[in-house]
């Protein structure tokens, strides 16, 4: 069994920044990824990806992002970033290293991973929740003889080129991938169950995440209702485009439910120029079709599943269940969690942008480590 001041789970971007910032605060953390390169989630996104959070918010820590990558870097600009970041802080992961369990041990922790494992007083799981795609069912599924992807599985929409594709939910995925399909000759159709929020990128000219940061240290409900007729403005009406609002504005979403609202990027306008349909959501599944709830029954080529991610750390963490919800997801991230010597980093979506969020969180929790670590040797 090998020894190390801490250990940090995952590659990513919160893997490579809590690292960082750990290094500052004096330790030697050893970086664990399962893939073989860093931010190996990112390289699987599909191809049309670009941040959501503009490039001035969304750097991690003691590095900016290149001004050269515009507003919103793309998905390879992003990841290129990422490999230059990890270059220039000399962090070196140790890849292909699963982790299979963080246990309680009698120096805090014990990490086993690949074939060995690692006693720590630290550990931060930073694996993000993309790494855990929620496909539901539905009755008839089975019998859709015609391809099913999750959103993860989804590159660019050039192999469904003039055929009719069913894209199921309204998050950032369904909306990007719908217009992407569309931009590609395919004919998409978005199922939307649940009621949305869809907000501008840009506001005014300025990113509207600039707006969340200044707003941050109002409550929800204030920052909702002042910005609600900028945004009513300038995303028009929803209703006649087949939506239900949702009752909570876009920050309460965010801060009560963990939803993150649409940011659109020009699917509104397919939708409204009748090049993207909306329907209600998915009821069952036939032989190339599907029933919406409102009873009508549509047929198509291939369904896309843009249904999210549903992360569950249980088998993770199975000495650590109080820092986990019922269904696994940590109850906090970004500072100290009910476990010494255990942290998350980057676990909760943010109003105010995951990416910069990250930042905070990583010099949060290198902080709180190594303070804990003061008081245990005083």
């Amino acid at each position: 069994m090998s020894a190390a001041d801490a250990v940090v789970i995952g590659a990513g971007p919160a893997g490579l920044a809590t690292a960082q910032q750990l290094r500052a605060a004096g330790f030697k953390p050893i970086i664990l990824d399962k893939a073989d390169v860093v931010g190996a989630v990112w390289r699987r996104h599909y191809d049309r990806l670009h941040l959501h959070t503009p490039r001035s918010l969304s750097g991690l820590p003691g590095m900016p992002i290149p001004a050269a990558y515009g507003r919103y870097p793309s998905r390879a600009q992003f990841v290129a970033y990422l490999e230059s970041y990890a270059k220039t802080f000399d962090l070196e992961p140790v890849f292909k290293t699963a982790v299979r369990a963080v246990r309680r041990a009698d120096k805090g922790w014990r990490v086993d991973a690949g074939a060995d494992s690692i006693e720590t007083p630290v550990v931060v799981v930073a694996t993000g929740w993309a790494d855990f795609p929620h496909s539901p069912s539905w009755p008839g599924m089975e019998s859709f003889d015609a391809p099913i992807l999750h959103s993860s599985a989804y590159r660019n929409g050039a192999p469904f080129a003039g055929k009719r594709v069913l894209v199921v939910g309204f998050g950032n995925s369904g909306a990007e991938i719908a217009l992407d399909l569309c931009e590609a000759g395919a004919e998409p159709t978005l199922a939307v169950r649940s009621p949305v929020r869809v907000l501008p990128r840009d506001l005014l000219g300025l990113p509207i995440l600039g707006f969340s940061v200044a707003e941050r240290f109002l409550p929800a409900r204030l920052a909702d209702a002042i910005n609600a007729p900028f945004i009513r403005l300038a995303v028009g009406p929803l209703a006649p485009l087949g939506f239900r609002v949702a009752a909570k504005g876009p920050l309460r979403m965010i801060e009560e439910d963990g939803r993150v609202p649409v940011l659109d990027i020009g699917a509104l306008a397919k939708i409204r120029a009748g090049k993207v349909a909306v329907r209600s959501g998915v009821a069952r599944f036939g032989p190339r079709s599907a029933t919406f709830d409102d009873g009508r029954s549509e047929p198509f080529d291939a369904v896309v599943l843009a249904t999210g991610f549903k992360p569950d750390l249980r088998a993770l963490l199975p000495d650590a269940t109080d820092v986990l919800d019922a269904q696994g997801r940590p109850l906090v991230s970004d500072r100290p969690t009910a476990a010494p010597g255990l942290f998350f980093v980057g676990a909760i979506a943010s109003p105010t942008g995951q990416l910069r969020q990250i930042a905070i969180g990583a010099a949060c929790v290198a902080n709180a480590a190594a303070r804990e670590q003061r008081e245990k040797s005083n």
